[in-house]
């Protein structure tokens, strides 16, 4: 019996039926020993290795990118894989903010410089193990994706990054997942809008960031494990009310969260 020959270079897409805001991941297996180049939509993205010759690219998606079809390459050694992938559209609610005197800063420059460092991380190993976890056990109040306006005005190239989870100030935010302490700002240094924050590297472009907290119980540099207690709930920065803001980052993107809580992208 004839045994057919492995493929040279074999490409899987996950998930497989993917909207605006989820984060694709393009599995790459070659007999080669380099690292493949992947490319979508004309731009080079990071690989990871798996192991065996596996390979990894996450690729976020945006509410503010569009749907439909995106180009897909994958060259390894004299090989080259030429693909589709499609991300399907997705309708997101829009919500009417009003914040009061004091809540409606612009920021600070010296938050936003932190910030943008922050998530343009992209460190090489792989910190986290398994699915994320629910960073506060409070309902959901804002999910991913909201447009809005802010005291009567639509915020144009707006949405709303990450969940929201209504708590009482002083309830425990977990660290979602195994990762390092890469930012800790505080409003009192000029987070006028973030408020108290904390963001934690998990590795391979992948951040998380906790808005608005109270307390701040860790510092950059520490290394913290999944469930950890990194903070409190609370109404520091641009908030009208007791609650944390999760985001969740890929490659400088912000995706949502809910498909991290359910698998970890093993």
């Amino acid at each position: 019996m004839a045994t057919l020959p492995v493929a040279a270079l074999e490409v899987v897409v996950r998930p497989d039926r993917a909207s605006l805001g989820d984060t694709l991941s393009i599995e790459v297996q070659t007999t080669e020993t380099e690292p493949p180049q992947v490319e979508v939509a004309g731009k080079i993205v990071p690989v990871f290795p798996l192991g065996n010759n596996r390979w990894r690219s996450l690729v976020p998606t945006t509410p503010l990118q569009t749907p439909g079809r995106r180009s897909l390459i994958v060259r390894s050694g004299a090989d080259t894989r030429n693909m589709l992938v499609w991300v399907g559209n997705r309708q997101f609610s829009v919500q009417r903010i009003w914040l009061p005197p004091g809540k409606d800063s612009s920021g600070t420059d010296f938050e936003f410089d932190r910030v943008d460092e922050f998530k343009a991380l992209v460190t090489p190993e792989k910190l986290w193990q398994g699915p994320f976890r629910r960073p506060h056990a409070g309902p959901v109040t804002t999910p991913y994706g909201v447009r809005r306006y802010y005291n009567g005005v639509f915020a144009e190239n707006y949405f709303h990054r990450g969940i929201d989870y209504a708590g009482g100030t002083g309830s425990p935010v977990l660290a979602a997942a195994r990762g390092r302490v890469a930012l800790v700002g505080r409003e009192s240094q000029g987070f006028l809008i973030h408020g108290n924050t904390v963001g934690i590297d998990h590795g391979q472009g992948v951040i998380t960031i906790y808005l608005h907290l109270h307390n701040i119980r860790v510092q950059e540099g520490d290394m913290v494990t999944a469930g950890q207690v990194i903070g409190t709930v609370g109404n520091t920065g641009a908030s009208t009310g007791p609650h944390l803001h999760w985001g969740l980052y890929v490659n400088g993107e912000s995706v949502d969260p809910r498909s991290w809580l359910g698998q970890g992208w093993e």
